[in-house]
């Protein structure tokens, strides 16, 4: 499981002396003033992290952080991108967070959250770059909000929407403390909501018995297609249906506490006659002409984190059909170009691949294909872009690697010109990061590797392995953000390899579904094969490799430890220690059944099997572990049931708990400690010399 993007950026999320961090675990000035500095440097980016290109492909917009903390909304010319017009609802000196762009379908009007002028709660504007008009408030939010879409006709924006909120919605954040009748009172239930763009009047227009994940218009704009499933929201998505129904302006009408207009299933993965039976579905967009809807499917651990083939299903129903069978890739987002071509962004190896798609003959059109050694997204979804309507479909995305900075790139395919400046005189304080490659059990497995700063080949070196989340993921290049990734070790003197073992996406469905029933040994033994041959390659010293990760990463951390005595110091990030017990603690318990076959009530065997705390006897390594007290999908008593195995074995160990976090930390103080703690942890089991 990944955290979502960006999400991570994309579920069980990427640290001696016996302690229990009971009080709040607040963060103080680095002792080392070298980790202090490597913070500083870190934290120096302007980060843009959406994007929005007008249909008319004149405008580029994007969502950037600000200098008090929170973000706003800028726009330029295509034609002269350094007119930069700052889109505010703020005045005077008000300040606030201002993102969430989109453009209407005439390209006059970008629509975005603001919480300026409204008394810290969201408000929906619309502004019109370039004019002299200020911001128009539609509407304020009792609630959350979240992924405007202007319906195509410019009458509607439709969004998501959980009424009386008290969270954002998904399982990344920190659950509320439990109280009252579990799994009936207090749930939160995201459904689709439309706003009139004339009169501000907000709707809701989806079932109150569905938690929808993610809608899309249908071209005449008088239909919706959506993921959705039965609350609670954060369960239940793994078991998720795609759906249609009617959508007509202003209807609030109910009926028995449903939707007037009830939905139609189109495509059900939990029925055993679907050809994507126990598989989840992503990504559903209508065909240009509305007779079809093409969505993404695969065994996929984390909403947000998407990746698997691409299927069309007739939009009056029918079977959806495969249409990039046997792709050695992982596609990951798409859109319409016409009604016989998909513009696609996949991952592969953990590179990232645009390209169009012929669907009259399901083969690439290689004349109109990039491969970039980056991390590429728009921001709306992972690998998302936005894309015009002209004829030469401009395209305007944010792109990094582990060398560049985020910044906002735009135009034709062919000729994309960097749009924002923010970063470009930022260098990297770490080394030099490549791809790597290697073989085992027949499978061609990936990596990156970062070299340590001021690589001498003449030195040895430790080497610090990094676990991605998911396990359904990848690791493709990217500057770090607010997890850090591999740079501090890399900074500090480290190695750092970070593998897509078996499980991961970027070489097709057989290999994102080869871990199935098998965690913690098929992908370990790549792993193992990878730290092999890249210790064989460069000036790594085989005494010290370390270990880490976070969510599925922590899960691989605590089993590996049980499964090798390869690793020398290991820090495991809101990990899984015991398979059997955390069936029944999770909030998510409906994604194990599509990896491990069967419920533990079933088949308790496949949980014990891959449950670390059945091998601790095993463990050598000094371990460190840190999780969030609020954490759902990976929670606490995980951590704490292997820290304390761990003690009672007198193997070196420590557990740091963290107040008021859930699997996705958001305490700024909270994630530098944990990385202090970690740069400290590995230091002193197997320092650089």
């Amino acid at each position: 499981m990944s955290l979502r993007t960006l999400i991570a950026s994309l579920s069980c999320l990427s640290v001696g002396a016996l302690a229990l961090a009971q009080a709040p675990a607040t963060a103080v000035p680095a002792k080392d003033p070298r980790i202090s500095q490597i913070i500083s440097q870190l934290e120096a980016v302007r980060a843009p992290h959406q994007t929005a290109l007008s249909p008319d492909g004149q405008w580029v917009a994007w969502v950037v952080g600000n200098k008090g903390g929170g973000s706003e909304v800028d726009a330029a010319p295509l034609s002269n991108p350094s007119a930069i017009h700052r889109v505010t609802a703020c005045t005077g000196d008000e300040k606030g967070s201002e993102n969430e762009i989109d453009w209407s379908p005439d390209s006059k009007k970008l629509a975005f959250f603001s919480n300026c002028n409204s008394e810290h709660q969201q408000g929906l504007y619309i502004a019109e770059p370039g004019s002299n008009t200020s911001a128009h408030k539609l509407t304020t939010f009792h609630g959350y909000a979240d992924e405007p879409q202007w319906s195509p006709d410019g009458k509607q924006i439709g969004l998501l929407y959980v009424e009386g909120a008290t969270r954002p919605s998904g399982a990344l954040s920190a659950m509320k403390p439990p109280a009252g009748v579990i799994g009936v009172e207090g749930l939160e239930i995201q459904r689709i909501a439309a706003i009139d763009a004339a009169s501000g009047e907000l709707s809701q227009v989806s079932p109150a018995n569905l938690h929808v994940y993610e809608f899309n218009w249908s071209p005449d704009a008088k239909k919706l297609a959506y993921v959705a499933a039965p609350p609670p929201g954060e369960n239940n998505w793994w078991v998720a249906k795609l759906y249609t129904q009617p959508f007509m302006p202003g209807s609030k009408a109910v009926l028995g506490g449903r939707a007037a207009f009830d939905p139609s299933v189109l495509v059900d993965p939990t029925s055993g006659h679907s050809p994507i039976f126990g598989l989840q579905l992503a990504v559903p967009r209508w065909s240009p002409d509305g007779s079809q809807i093409a969505f993404i499917s695969g065994l996929m651990s984390d909403q947000g984190s998407t990746g698997g083939d691409i299927y069309l299903v007739p939009a009056s129903g029918g079977e959806p059909k495969d249409i990039t069978p046997n792709r050695k890739t992982s596609p990951a987002w798409f859109l319409w170009v016409d009604d016989h071509t998909l513009g696609i962004t996949e991952i592969t190896g953990g590179s990232s691949h645009l390209f169009a798609y012929d669907l009259n003959n399901q083969q690439d059109m290689e004349d109109h294909s990039l491969t970039l050694p980056e991390g590429i997204g728009s921001g709306q979804q992972v690998m998302s872009l936005s894309v015009s309507d002209t004829e030469d479909h401009q395209i305007a995305f944010i792109s990094s690697s582990f060398a560049k900075p985020p910044e906002v790139w735009a135009g034709p395919l062919e000729n994309l010109k960097q749009i924002t400046h923010y970063n470009d005189n930022l260098k990297p304080a770490w080394g030099k990061a490549e791809s790597v490659e290697w073989q085992n059990d027949g499978f061609n497995v990936q990596g990156w590797l970062i070299q340590p700063a001021n690589y001498d080949p003449g030195k040895k070196y430790p080497l610090i392995v990094m676990v991605h989340g998911g396990p359904s993921a990848a690791v493709t290049p990217r500057w770090p953000g607010a997890g850090f990734g591999g740079a501090p070790f890399s900074a500090l003197g480290y190695f750092v390899l970070e593998p897509n073992p078996r499980g991961s996406y970027g070489q097709g469905e057989k290999f994102t579904q080869a871990n199935r029933k098998d965690f913690g040994y098929g992908d370990l033994r790549d792993i193992l094969a990878g730290v092999d041959s890249v210790t064989k390659k460069y000036s790594i010293d085989p005494q010290r490799v370390g270990l880490t990760g976070w969510s599925y990463g922590g899960f691989m951390t605590m089993f590996a430890v049980t499964q090798s005595n390869r690793f020398h110091a290991a820090v495991a990030g809101a990990g899984i220690s015991n398979w059997q017990s955390y069936y029944g603690e999770n909030s998510i318990d409906q994604w194990m059944i599509p990896f491990f076959g069967a419920s533990v009530y079933d088949d308790p065997a496949v949980y014990f099997k891959s449950s670390a705390i059945n091998f601790i006897r095993r463990v050598k390594t000094p371990t460190l572990v840190v999780v969030g007290d609020r954490d759902g999908e990976c929670p606490m008593p995980q951590s704490f049931e292997f820290w304390h195995a761990l003690r009672d074995q007198h193997v070196p160990t420590q557990l740091v708990v963290y107040p008021g976090e859930g699997h996705h930390f958001a305490t700024r103080d909270h994630q530098i400690d944990v990385l202090e703690r970690s740069l400290s942890w590995f230091e002193q089991y197997m320092p650089p010399q």
